[in-house]
């Protein structure tokens, strides 16, 4: 299984009164995170089905990616907090990306990776990096094939 981890796109600072799920992306975050979208596609990376957190901030992350998917984008609550084995079992398809937050993605990253959740440290993300994983979704099951950052993937998408 080919697994594609990414953080959500860079969002506006809390407003007083308003509630954290209900921040937007920034437009300067959209258009980098359009960037990241273009070095995906000419990467050759597309999604069978999108995984994504029921944050405003995600939604708009996965939106985002929608030319790249074949499936459905779906909102679960269980990528807006510590990874747990509920969200092993919804990964089912061969191609597909979850879009959350951190310290969770690293999180997951390090669990599926190494088997402790402990050593998420070791793979950081910034606002809309990927990072992609292959191999069996259990915790230890996966290696990582790529860490990306949005930097990198921008630059990709702008070769030509």
């Amino acid at each position: 299984m080919k697994l594609t981890i990414i953080r959500h796109a860079v969002a506006a600072d809390p407003v007083e009164g308003q509630r954290d799920s209900a921040r937007p992306l920034t437009g300067a975050g959209k258009r980098k995170f359009e960037g990241v979208v273009k070095g995906l596609e000419r990467l050759g990376i597309s999604f069978v089905h999108v995984l994504h957190s029921p944050l405003l901030r995600a939604v708009e992350t996965a939106d985002l990616l929608s030319d790249l998917v074949e499936g459905e984008l779906r909102a679960s609550g269980l990528m807006a907090r510590a990874p747990a084995k509920a969200l092993l079992e919804e990964l089912t398809e061969e191609r597909m990306a979850l879009v959350g937050h951190e310290p969770y993605v690293s999180e997951l990253v390090a669990w599926l990776a190494t088997g402790d959740r402990k050593l998420a440290r070791a793979f950081p993300f910034k606002k809309g990096g990927v990072v992609v994983l292959e191999g069996e979704p259990k915790p230890g099951g996966m290696h990582v094939a790529a860490l990306l950052t949005p930097r990198q993937l921008r630059a990709i998408g702008r070769k030509r």
